[in-house]
């Protein structure tokens, strides 16, 4: 872990909140001049701490109107296998998460889909199908009551 002062933990928490700031106002609202703020940024960015500035999409306004979770266990818990489940979900553009699990279950997948036709196609032809998955467990998305990016800095 990165040693991080009281002032990279404010220019963190600023960035997390609002990507697209300006580096004269994230300056000011740091108590930094512009000049040793983008600094401190650029010195952020090379340590791997800020991976990268993305927009937050509307997904219902573009056409993704459901968001499901899917509970996925597979046959073998072998390492190549593991990596080609992993593999296997990268190249879906659907699937928008994964993540390996502890316990009962090997993985978590969010996936987004136009409507349910949508996503039972997906399902049957690259989730059910996609080679070592023993089991897979839907769960569609009512609500969302939160969705925020990143770690708490406060």
């Amino acid at each position: 872990m990165i040693n991080l002062d009281e002032i990279d933990r404010r220019l963190l928490a600023e960035l997390q909140d609002e990507g697209r700031i300006t580096n004269v106002e994230l300056a000011q609202r740091v108590g930094l001049t512009a000049p040793p703020c983008l600094r401190r940024v650029r010195s952020l960015e090379e340590a791997g701490i800020i991976k990268g500035y993305h927009a937050e999409l509307d997904s219902s306004k573009l056409g993704f109107t459901i968001t499901v979770f899917a509970l996925v266990s597979l046959k073998s818990q072998a390492e190549e296998a593991l990596r080609g489940f992993e593999e296997h979900m990268k190249s879906l553009p659907e699937v928008r998460e994964c993540h390996m699990l502890n316990g009962e279950i090997d993985f978590i997948v969010k996936i987004v889909s136009r409507d349910l036709q949508s996503f039972q196609e997906f399902l049957t032809s690259k989730l059910t199908s996609a080679p070592n998955v023993d089991s897979v467990k839907t769960s569609l998305t009512i609500r969302t009551s939160k969705n925020l990016p990143g770690v708490p800095l406060g």
